[in-house]
């Protein structure tokens, strides 16, 4: 299963710009920005300075920023803003810009004229003395930039690559208007709230230590019992719609991965390597040549597909250690892969399958907003183009047939075939990319795979990669900032504490631990000589969803006196009552019984 991969740093400003009015403004705001630095440091050297998603942000070869400088570069911005100077593009050979951004010492953008194709025009823009080489496009003059802020500074290294210069990066963003830009900001510092390695610290879910290495991850007892309930219920649902559960080993020969075209196409990603009785093996960064292994052991027929495997698989894959981020982005981590092989008539029945079952386990976790993707053919494929113009048209028939609405991805396929990517968005509006289902022409012809049609004749099966919710890790960093850290009943490590008010409730305090255990509950039980108000606080930074305070009349009543983390008081309930009614609340959802259609229905349709 392929893992998307973010965005590489562009060996040089090409300027892609989307041709909309927000894009071309934060664009022009990284040149502005670019202006402003070197009119602070005139020694600074310049890089490149696209627009992203979230802003733009621009490299600098210069000395480390402090975090006062934001305020000194944002004056300068509104210094060059004021003075409205118009962006004028202009069209040069290519030995002039060499002459000119040599003159100028830019080595960089040097270096980036002499990789332009010959076949491409060179142009570069300019606002009062700045220049930048640069395609566009920009807004008229710099008074069109309005709401801006600088955000960050973080380091990069040149064209992405570790063993060249490390650059200084500055981040940013742009907005049509100062209250779009509050909005925006507000986001950040939610974000920043909800940061899973924050959380991740605070509620001793996880750790990395730099003796096991950058980007591997030690699960902690409360972080593994988390990441523990979503696999339990990946498995019950996998066999549930007639998946058969596999396991793999965590190496293979080298020839396994020439075979699939890991080797070809995937080979930076490689992780490891080790020499075995003369032969090359390398650890494992994809669950699917393992599953292709498994049917090729035997012969199938025609009566045997869809043959459906599903494996929790722990895959290695190397990620420069600058783009190693918490859980997001490890070298490590268990992909929930699914394999089908199929007839190529069976194609239409389970890929929508596929997406039931993805969309209902999201809805699970209370992802219910969502956009799909078609992601089509990319440069370096693997194939026959005939060959992927069929898969692709399958999966169109496919989405346009459930009614679903979708987006292109061009070339943004796997090597081996075409896919349907699901994001989600989350409680503050980000979206992520989790789920998919990919379909793969390539790899049984590799293998040679065969099954026996009603005919007798020997015939190609279709391959299918599905991932519900992809890496657990990821998922897992997605779900600790989809909900702060309080996870759901459900899903929480303890769902309640026991508060003792007094030492002679203690005893007491312990009983009521014990029968909510004996419910199937996760309960601890706080007998510190602590004031209550001290122990309610380190429940609530502990974020557990029920605290049970006791004391003495509790003790002669037989009851408990619930409160929520969110702080609200219940009424008191008698022992037995309590435990029932928080036994039957944290029961592990049913997917696809908590479906609300309507809500299914506004945010892309639900499946037929």
């Amino acid at each position: 299963m392929s893992q998307r991969k973010d965005t590489a740093v562009r060996p040089r400003d090409k300027g892609d710009v989307p041709n909309d009015p927000l894009s071309r403004m934060r664009h022009s705001a990284s040149h502005v920005m670019a202006d402003a630095v070197l009119r602070i440091r005139p020694n600074a050297k310049v890089a490149i300075g696209p627009s992203i998603e979230t802003g733009f942000y621009y490299d600098f070869d210069t000395e480390p920023f402090e975090p006062g400088d934001a305020e000194r570069i944002e004056a300068e911005m509104r210094k060059i803003i004021a003075e409205n100077l118009p962006f004028e593009r202009r069209v040069v050979s290519r030995d002039e810009a060499l002459g000119l951004f040599e003159s100028r010492g830019e080595k960089y953008k040097v270096e980036i004229i002499r990789s332009i194709p010959e076949t491409e025009e060179v142009s570069y823009f300019q606002h009062g003395d700045f220049i930048d080489l640069c395609r566009g496009p920009h807004v008229e003059r710099t008074g069109d930039i309005k709401a801006f802020k600088v955000l960050s500074f973080a380091g990069a290294y040149w064209r992405g690559d570790e063993r060249n210069a490390q650059l200084q990066r500055i981040y940013g963003t742009a907005f049509p208007s100062e209250q779009e830009l509050k909005d925006y900001l507000a986001r950040i510092e939610e974000a920043k709230r909800r940061d899973h390695r924050t959380l991740g610290k605070q509620l001793d879910l996880y750790s990395m230590d730099d003796l096991v290495g950058p980007g591997f991850i030690l699960w902690h007892p409360k972080g593994a019992f988390v990441r523990y309930q979503i696999e339990d219920l990946i498995r019950r649902e996998n066999v549930r719609r007639g998946y058969d559960l596999v396991y793999t080993p965590h190496v293979a020969r080298e020839q396994l991965l020439e075979t699939s075209g890991h080797m070809e196409h995937y080979k930076d990603n490689l992780f490891g390597g080790m020499e075995m009785d003369g032969q090359r093996y390398l650890v494992k960064p994809m669950n699917c040549p393992f599953h292709v292994a498994i049917y090729r052991s035997q012969m199938r027929s025609f009566r045997d597909l869809p043959l459906r495997y599903s494996e929790l698989g722990a895959v290695y894959r190397y990620e420069r250690s600058g783009v190693l981020h918490g859980l997001l982005r490890v070298r490590g981590f268990t992909q929930d892969d699914g394999h089908l092989f199929v007839r190529e008539d069976q194609i239409g029945d389970e890929v929508g399958k596929c997406l039931a079952f993805v969309l209902d386990m999201l809805d699970v976790f209370g992802f219910r907003d969502f956009k799909l993707f078609l992601a089509t053919r990319p440069e370096g494929f693997m194939g026959d183009p005939q060959v992927w113009d069929r898969a692709e048209a399958a999966l169109r028939g496919v989405m346009e047939g459930l009614g679903h609405s979708f987006e292109m991805d061009e070339g943004g396929g796997a090597f081996y075939g075409p896919k349907i990517d699901l994001k989600i968005r989350d409680a503050i509006g980000r979206e992520w990319q989790c789920s998919t289902v990919q379909l793969d022409f390539q790899m049984p012809v590799r293998f040679d795979l065969e099954y026996v049609a009603t005919d007798g004749s020997r015939q190609t099966p279709v391959m299918i990669h599905r991932a519900l919710l992809g890496s657990i890790e990821r998922f897992m960093a997605i779900l600790i900032e989809q909900y702060a850290g309080a996870f759901p009943l459900w899903l929480a490590p303890i769902q309640a504490r026991v508060l003792s008010v007094s030492e002679k409730a203690a005893v007491y305090a312990e009983e009521v631990a014990d029968r909510l255990r004996a419910e199937g509950l996760r309960v601890e039980a706080d007998l510190a000589a602590d004031k209550l108000g001290a122990k309610i606080r380190k429940a609530q930074m502990d974020k557990i969803p029920y605290m049970l305070v006791v004391g003495e009349k509790d003790m002669a009543a037989r009851v408990v006196s619930p409160r929520t983390r969110e702080g609200q008081q219940q009424p008191a309930s008698p022992i037995d009552e309590f435990a029932r009614r928080l036994a039957e609340e944290a029961r592990t959802p049913v997917p696809g019984r908590s479906i609300t259609p309507p809500a299914a229905a506004a945010n892309g349709g639900a499946l037929a």
